[in-house]
């Protein structure tokens, strides 16, 4: 049990930290959400009736669209862009997809490598991009989730005003629905651009993100 929880300590640790910040999400949104109810001389909802609305739903589902956004994006630019002295970045003169003795594909597979990666043909050029892939769907599935709660919880206030309610498609086109989507994607884009710059001069010694304390400026793709 000390060996699994030290290996998966960075899965474990996160996936906790995720569980204490949806819980407590939770609980802070449905105070916010009574406020307003009272403040309109509304009726205040259960926690388990919050948790399971539209506007909980859609606040939810749009920091995950983003983040999955981030991480789509991410995999797939660091194939073709590169940043010199950046640990986030691989070395300027690999940039591409890289040969195929460099990524251990067909015939340059070891005996430990996956066996996907060692099929060749379609299977192993499926299993190539199968991390952009997932993380493209996940980042889809998350948007159109995003686009059904908020449109439920856009039309609960239009109906609470008298106003028509929005198909999905007015909605996915409406500036509430861009405000929301785009206030996410700008912080997403300056987390990554900034971490890409920031780490070709500062270091975070013992880290994989960082560059060893001692290595040049100009030194790229070195894990600390």
């Amino acid at each position: 049990m000390r060996r699994a929880l030290r290996d998966n300590g960075l899965s474990i640790g996160f996936g906790l930290l995720f569980l204490a910040a949806l819980v407590g999400q939770a609980f802070a949104g449905q105070a916010a959400y009574n406020d307003r109810q009272l403040a309109d001389a509304g009726a205040s909802i259960s926690l388990a009736q919050y948790v399971t609305s539209s506007d909980f739903a859609v606040d939810v589902a749009e920091n995950w669209q983003s983040e999955y956004l981030q991480f789509f994006l991410y995999v797939f630019a660091t194939v073709w862009l590169v940043q010199r002295g950046s640990p986030e970045s691989k070395l300027v003169e690999e940039t591409g997809t890289e040969s195929d003795k460099k990524q251990k594909v067909g015939r340059h597979a070891t005996a430990n490598s996956p066996e996907w990666a060692r099929a060749g043909g379609w299977r192993t050029t499926v299993f190539s991009r199968s991390l952009g892939a997932v993380m493209g769907l996940l980042f889809g599935l998350s948007w159109l989730a995003q686009s059904i709660a908020g449109r439920a919880a856009y039309n609960a206030e239009r109906l609470a005003q008298l106003q028509d309610p929005l198909t999905w498609l007015g909605y996915a086109g409406s500036a509430d629905f861009w405000n929301r989507t785009l206030q996410n994607w700008q912080s997403e884009f300056l987390a990554m651009g900034s971490i890409v710059v920031i780490s070709i001069y500062l270091r975070q010694r013992g880290s994989p993100e960082s560059k060893p304390v001692g290595e040049p400026h100009d030194t790229t793709e070195t894990s600390g």
